[in-house]
């Protein structure tokens, strides 16, 4: 690839406009070379055979469809597979796909690490490296469908769209990525790419407040919220970011967001940890905290990584904060494990990254450590 060789996968639709206009080719012919990458993933430019051939030599040299590169491609007893992917340096990100009798779920990364650092968290334990690009986030997507449909193909002759759901829940804060982020969505959804309902694409923040409202105007999807504790107390330790964003302050965002949200409720994420955020008396501060907010819980039970200071509630202390959740009428989810087997479960992706934060060195000389407070009744 030449230095000023565009990566086409970084693209979206007004972007390819732009570019095909400043090739002197008219509107349509973005459509058609949005359609050749994305809904038929399309890698080459003489593959698309209803473009002109002028057109195709024009992009020769100037542009190219660059997706990163996989490292290594794991499978779990449950189906959920994991790829490890390349995006230089010597930073790798992980991609999981998670197949369900009703859905086909692909969890994205955003970032190469993570600088939010949360407790529970093995991708923050990492560090971070840098933000991916456009190409590098959609390029999961491209490469995770295009594939799963090829081995669809060869299995069994057939192959319509595999993935129906998107969540950036991978590694990363995707609302830190902003700029990259929201081009890669405006893909997700778009008609003559993968034609995603704004209800089936999810962006998960730990409460990047001022972009929670600037999504809300530029591109609503599906929202969930990394809560995992009913104060700020808690959650200081166990979010870092609270510091900055608040809980009633991230209450007020979520309240404002249900104007443009394509659900009526917000989705919250609440690990459970064991003797940490799991008590009755938690679950009651927590009912009161969203007694406003139309909202549902999915509690996660912790998934283990090298190095934890936390641990996994047990089965029946979840049942029963789920329980209490339920009694004062708010929905409320246990997320069934998967792909631990392979490290693919929540909070377990890691990679690798060129560790720009330098945690681990802070860790051994000197770092402040925060340590997690047990709740007591």
């Amino acid at each position: 690839m030449s230095v000023s060789a565009v990566n086409l996968l970084d693209l979206d639709g007004a972007a390819l406009e732009e570019l095909v206009a400043s090739l002197g080719e008219r509107p349509f012919r973005a459509r058609q070379l949005k359609r050749w990458i994305h809904r038929h993933g399309a890698a080459d430019f003489d593959s698309m055979t209803d473009l002109a051939r002028s057109l195709r030599e024009k992009l020769r040299g100037r542009a190219v469809i660059a997706a990163p590169a996989i490292l290594s491609d794991s499978v779990a007893a449950d189906s959920t597979r994991k790829w490890l992917l390349s995006v230089g340096e010597r930073d790798a990100i992980e991609t999981v796909y998670i197949p369900e009798p009703d859905r086909a779920t692909l969890c994205v990364s955003t970032q190469a690490g993570c600088a939010v650092n949360c407790v529970f968290c093995s991708t923050g334990k990492q560090g971070f490296s840098r933000n991916l690009t456009t190409g590098e986030i959609i390029g999961q997507l491209w490469l995770a469908e295009h594939g799963l449909r090829a081995d669809a193909f060869r299995n069994a002759g057939q192959a319509d769209r595999i993935i129906s759901n998107v969540v950036l829940m991978g590694m990363g804060e995707p609302l830190q990525n902003y700029d990259a982020v929201l081009p890669a969505l405006r893909l997700m959804l778009d008609d003559d790419a993968y034609g995603l309902s704004r209800r089936r694409v999810t962006v998960s923040t730990a409460g990047m407040v001022p972009q929670i409202d600037r999504l809300a105007h530029d591109c609503p999807v599906a929202l969930a919220v990394s809560l995992h504790a009913p104060d700020d107390a808690l959650r200081d330790e166990l979010v870092p970011l609270n510091r900055k964003y608040p809980l009633q302050v991230l209450m007020a965002a979520c309240r404002r967001y249900l104007r443009s949200a394509p659900r009526d409720f917000i989705t919250f994420e609440y690990v459970m940890l064991d003797g940490v955020n799991d008590s009755d008396r938690q679950a009651r501060v927590l009912v009161e905290l969203v007694a406003d907010l139309p909202c549902k819980f999915n509690l996660i039970p912790f998934n283990p990584f090298p190095g934890a200071t936390v641990r996994r509630s047990a089965p029946e202390r979840i049942r029963e904060f789920a329980a209490r959740l339920q009694a004062a009428g708010i929905v409320t989810t246990t997320r069934r494990t998967r792909g631990d087997q392979i490290d693919a479960a929540c909070g377990q992706l890691a990679g690798a990254v060129d560790d720009r934060t330098n945690v681990a060195a802070r860790a051994g000389h000197g770092a402040r450590v925060v340590p997690v407070r047990t709740w007591t009744e």
